[in-house]
């Protein structure tokens, strides 16, 4: 069992930790009691290969006769033969400040920030001494963080995305998940040619219309060489999803055209894409 102790001090980027762990196959828990920690070890080996990997978080709201009782834990932990690793996260002052004015939280020692940053590292000094690993998130991005934790953990770490592309109807509002929008409304309306009205963009007698007009050929030519710019960059920093939300008035045609031709694209050059038409459904009634 690969058991680790993330610690260090608040808005050091422990919990964002705890989250990557998580993607990456780990149970995890946060703030634990220190008391119960062999007991939660123990369960977790009882379990095998389902808790074969696990973080626990701990740091400064456990409280200091908590944190002092650390040592005899972890005696405790190592006479039962479990093997462990402590991560400790850190950062330097104007960071940490910086990302308390950014969430406006309050600091969990119920200070004032500045001081309340002093009396947790004074607090953490002692389990900063016992720490297998210490890392500094005052410069890092979210994406070097992964590949350091990656590094850290053994494990082969693939960036990777996630994307989905959305078709909507402006008429039924902007999809609030969306990162990127784009309006096809100035492509020719199936909705005007009587034989396609009843039709989706899903039928080919639409596709056909759409696809055949130049203005679409050309935007495809466009759209396509951006999205590819822009996907590896996105991967780069660390972004795990991306929504790509195509609309036009009603949802129903050009939209859903459009849609399925970037996804299509997208899976021709190895991305797992899923699709979503928001609004296709909407308004066949009055079609009927």
């Amino acid at each position: 069992m690969q058991f680790y102790i993330v610690t260090g001090l608040s808005g050091a980027g422990k919990s964002q930790a705890l989250k990557i762990l998580e993607d990456m196959g780990f149970f995890c828990v946060d703030n634990l009691p220190v008391a119960l920690v062999p007991r939660f070890a123990d369960l977790c080996r009882a379990q095998g290969a389902k808790f074969s990997r696990v973080a626990l978080g701990i740091d400064i709201r456990a409280g200091k006769p908590s944190l002092d009782s650390l040592d005899g834990v972890l005696s405790e932990i190592k006479k039962k033969g479990i093997k462990y690793r402590i991560i400790f996260f850190t950062a330097n002052d104007s960071t940490l400040l910086q990302r308390y004015s950014e969430t406006r939280r309050r600091h969990p020692l119920g200070r004032r920030i500045v001081d309340g940053i002093h009396k947790e590292r004074k607090l953490m000094e002692k389990v900063l001494s016992i720490a297998d690993q210490v890392i500094d998130t005052s410069h890092l991005t979210l994406a070097e963080l992964k590949e350091i934790l990656a590094r850290v953990m053994g494990i082969s770490y693939i960036r990777k995305i996630m994307i989905s592309t959305l078709s909507f109807g402006y008429k039924y509002g902007i999809p609030t998940d969306a990162d990127l929008v784009i309006d096809v409304r100035f492509l020719p309306n199936p909705n005007y040619v009587p034989s396609l009205r009843s039709k989706t963009g899903q039928d080919v007698a639409v596709k056909k219309y759409v696809q055949r007009q130049k203005p679409a050929r050309e935007f495809f030519r466009r759209f396509l060489d951006l999205i590819n710019f822009l996907i590896p960059r996105y991967v780069r920093e660390g972004k795990s999803y991306l929504t790509i939300a195509v609309g036009c008035t009603g949802g129903r045609h050009r939209s859903v055209v459009v849609a399925e031709h970037i996804a299509q694209f997208l899976r021709k050059s190895r991305y797992p894409v899923k699709i979503y038409h928001r609004d296709i459904e909407r308004g066949v009634e009055a079609y009927r």
